[in-house]
């Protein structure tokens, strides 16, 4: 059963989920204009004769597809010494043209204009140098956010945030829409415990998937993580976020007419990011979400696993918004190293209604059913799951079979609470 639909409490509850946004994604959204294009085109005046470091990837990019790198190098060449001068380029995971799947990140130059490019991806996330960041006037960032919090670029932003106010060099978001909406809030809140502030150490490494205590899928924009997290986290940067032009927060990026570009190797289309907050759960289990195929996140198995059985079961346990097909599937070198060209028996999930989908409810689903299937078969990360999921004994109470809806239930106040600390650091409406 849908758990909204209860009374007393969940039902209270839903209706303050209700009353945050319209409920619904507009119909025929409008033509979106990301940060790029609004800053080109409005507030040139920021960057026309400064020297410019760009944080940033394949995902920056106006919305005729035309790199913000080649865009920046453009306006310096034909408007000259007025004009700005893009001098440092700085990657996330994954790096500049986002092909890569691994860690330990080279730096290089961009092939085109022979910038250099500073990779911000070691072992972990990482900050830019400051001996770099001192030979800049103003930071810009720009790339594309999946809506959910183990997406490691925002830690990205966070550490640049953090030295560019050290090193007193202004910061410029460049904002794009949340793909999977700025209405939807759900999924435990990270504990503490967990939490990882943005700051290195020897005793407290960095962990970019587990930077704060914020729900498994926040419904802010980059721009609004960024205003978020200068505040929340004292980091006193100098930070303007220039807008998305026409987007609100119901729409879906399908609706924007933005192109999609893959922000991951694994991030194929927003089928795959729509259902990514809750099956990314199982990425610290040895249960495949499916990395390695077209259809990353949209499909999870094993090859142990009683996919036939499992589906059965999830009809007693229906998700609303989803429904369940068997089948199999072969992963050709996936980067998380599951069953490498192994025929894995999976669980497809295929979207019927994203607006009623609430993908907490899904991850815990899959998982329950799983490990009801073959409980005996299923082996946890159990630092890894802590931070994606987010709460204590959490895996201990999925192994001892709890009820997944009601583990679920337990997130929905502290999600509301967070959606509603947070209206003010929101730019749309």
């Amino acid at each position: 059963m849908h758990r909204y639909t209860r009374k007393g409490a969940l039902a209270t509850l839903a209706v303050a989920f209700a009353c945050m946004g319209s409920g619904h994604a507009r119909q025929g959204a409008g033509h979106a204009k990301p940060g790029i294009t609004v800053l080109l085109t409005d507030s040139a005046a920021l960057i026309d004769g400064k020297r410019l470091g760009l944080l940033t990837n394949q995902t920056g990019v106006d919305e005729k597809g035309v790199s913000d790198i080649d865009l920046l190098a453009r306006r310096g060449t034909t408007k000259g010494a007025s004009g700005p001068q893009l001098v440092a380029l700085f990657s996330p995971e994954h790096g500049i043209r986002g092909t890569e799947d691994r860690t330990n990140l080279s730096n290089g130059k961009d092939a085109r204009t022979g910038i250099p490019i500073y990779s911000l991806y070691g072992a972990t996330t990482l900050a830019p140098p400051d001996s770099v960041l001192k030979t800049i006037d103003v930071l810009l960032i720009d790339m594309q956010d999946i809506g959910a919090r183990p997406w490691t670029f925002v830690a990205t932003m966070v550490y640049a945030m953090r030295s560019a106010a050290r090193n007193h060099v202004p910061v410029l978001v460049l904002d794009r829409p949340n793909p999977i909406t700025g209405e939807h809030v759900e999924g435990p809140i990270l504990d503490t415990a967990f939490a990882y502030a943005g700051s290195h150490s020897a005793e407290r490494a960095a962990t970019p998937t587990a930077i704060y205590p914020i729900p498994t899928r926040h419904g802010l924009t980059m721009g609004e993580l960024a205003r978020y997290y200068n505040d929340v986290l004292g980091l006193h940067a100098d930070l303007k976020v220039i807008p998305v032009q026409g987007w609100r927060r119901g729409d879906w990026f399908d609706q924007t007419k933005l192109p999609w570009i893959k922000p991951s190797p694994n991030m194929p289309n927003l089928t795959s990011a729509t259902l990514y907050p809750g099956v990314v759960w199982l990425e610290a289990t040895n249960i495949s979400v499916g990395r390695g195929t077209p259809e990353a996140f949209q499909h999870v198995g094993a090859p142990w696993l009683d996919a036939k059985k499992a589906v059965e079961l999830l009809k007693t346990h229906p998700v609303a918004g989803v429904r369940f097909e068997e089948e199999s599937f072969t992963p050709v070198h996936p980067g998380d190293e599951k069953y490498d060209g192994k025929r894995v028996h999976g669980i497809h999930i295929i979207i019927t209604d994203r607006d009623r989908l609430n993908t907490a409810r899904l991850g815990a689903a899959l998982l329950y059913v799983i490990i009801q299937t073959n409980g005996d078969s299923v082996r946890f990360q159990q630092k890894g799951f802590n931070q994606l999921y987010g709460t204590r004994g959490a895996r201990e109470a999925f192994q001892a079979g709890a009820d997944p809806d009601s583990l679920i239930d337990a997130t929905l106040a502290p999600a509301v609470a967070f959606q509603l600390a947070t209206k003010r650091y929101r730019l749309y409406k």
